[in-house]
């Protein structure tokens, strides 16, 4: 019997022939990553543990993201007792904010995460580095604290389920289109606790950029891990990157699914999620002239360098809408600069939007743009509940960068086949 990509993987970390979904298995991991707001209390949990060493100096990484630049003093304090601890523990790769980034733009940028991996982070959106062929999922503070002490975790293997996208997008229709076409379809417990496995013609077809963007929002449908198998596409991207070795793997022909899902991609258009779940999903014609106060261009989700280009095409010699707000947060500051040397940031001032350093901080409503009562945003992040970036009578609506463009200069949901 066959195996997936997933359970090959996990298999191999745990010194297994085979790993069957069901399983509890010890592995060993590649990477543990926290930010400043996961890591302080693992680092609490770890020093309960009476452990004068981390596991490995090279392999834990920490990025102070969400709430950096700091926004007050606790947030000030829990970014001072993360950059202690890494001092303290000669932890190598703790990224201060001139070197940061937005965690999951900022690991595979850096070539600290790779294909055939295992990757915890204290952060749900660590899934997002299944688009290297890794398995990589989110965990507690309190499993971080365990893996920084014994470069290990346990996990339940996964069963998976296949996604075939066939076909060739259409204009306009990027790897976020196509996940919140997925999302809306199966809704957001529709994968619970199973590997997402992207595959088909469509996808072979994306950027790296696209794919981390569809394995980021595995878990906005409940999935474990949302991977894709390395191709050359990845090699390419990788190689120019890597620190280290690391093995490709792929799919048995026989391995077996719990479920196959197929889409014809070559009719679909850019799709809007409407409040309050990342499945309430429309087309963008469908979705037009919803009035808005704010757009959000960037986050872990779309705020790489191909996300800019995109929205930064979409603005050029136009002006954002004069009862808007536009704010872009560029992934990491090597994204930022070459957008600057590309003149993406110049079309973004000039347009009347203004650039941040990255962060997280208006995607999860912590600071640098948040929405007071009443307000919509249309933000290219990748939740929108209840209060998630500001007051709990405010409306998040999510879409792709070309959209989000779009609707920051008519000042509504607009298609951008239509400015």
């Amino acid at each position: 019997m066959g195996m997936t990509i997933t359970q090959k993987i996990l298999a191999d970390h745990a010194g297994k022939e085979v790993a069957e979904p069901g399983e509890l298995i010890n592995c060993r991991v590649d990477v543990v990553l926290g930010n400043d707001v996961t890591a302080p209390v693992a680092i609490s949990e770890f020093e309960k543990l009476g452990r004068d060493k981390v596991f490995d100096q090279d392999k834990i990484v920490l990025v102070p993201d969400h709430f950096a630049p700091n926004k007050d003093i606790k947030s000030a304090e829990q970014c001072k007792l993360m950059r202690e601890f890494a001092r303290a523990k000669g932890i190598k790769n703790y990224f201060e904010i001139g070197q940061m980034g937005i965690e999951h733009c900022l690991l595979p940028e850096q070539g600290l995460v790779l294909p055939g991996d295992v990757i915890i982070g204290a952060d749900s959106h660590t899934c997002t580095y299944g688009a290297l062929g890794a398995f990589a999922t989110g965990v507690g503070s309190t499993d971080m604290a365990a893996a920084m002490a014994t470069g290990e975790a346990w996990f339940k293997v996964p069963g998976t389920i296949k996604f075939i996208y066939y076909g060739q997008l259409p204009r306009w229709v990027s790897g976020k289109d196509l996940i919140l076409h997925t999302i809306g379809d199966i809704g957001v417990d529709g994968a619970r606790y199973m590997a997402m496995e992207f595959t088909g013609e469509a996808i072979a077809a994306l950027s790296m950029d696209n794919r981390f963007t569809m394995s980021n929002m595995a878990i906005e449908a409940g999935g474990k891990n949302g991977i894709i198998a390395p191709d050359d596409t990845t090699t390419a991207y990788v190689k120019e990157r890597a620190r280290r070795s690391f093995r490709l793997y792929q799919s048995d022909a026989d391995a077996t699914y719990a479920e196959v899902r197929e889409y014809d991609v070559s009719t679909l258009e850019p799709i809007v999620a409407f409040p309050h779940l990342p499945e309430n999903t429309k087309k963008v014609s469908e979705a037009q002239g919803v009035k808005l106060d704010q757009v959000v261009i960037g986050s872990c989700t779309n705020g790489r360098l191909e996300d800019l280009q995109i929205a930064a095409g979409i603005l050029k010699g136009k002006k954002v809408h004069p009862e808007i707000r536009v704010l872009v947060f560029p992934g990491t500051q090597q994204i930022l600069l070459e957008a600057l040397r590309r003149g993406y940031v110049e079309t973004f001032v000039e347009a009347g939007a203004i650039v941040s350093t990255p962060t997280c901080g208006p995607c999860l409503g912590g600071h640098m743009g948040i929405l007071a009562k009443g307000e919509r945003a249309l933000a290219t992040t990748n939740r929108n509940f209840v209060g998630r970036m500001g007051h709990p009578q405010s409306e998040v609506y999510l879409s792709s960068p070309a959209v989000a463009a779009a609707s920051a200069i008519t000042g509504e949901i607009t298609p951008p086949w239509q400015v």
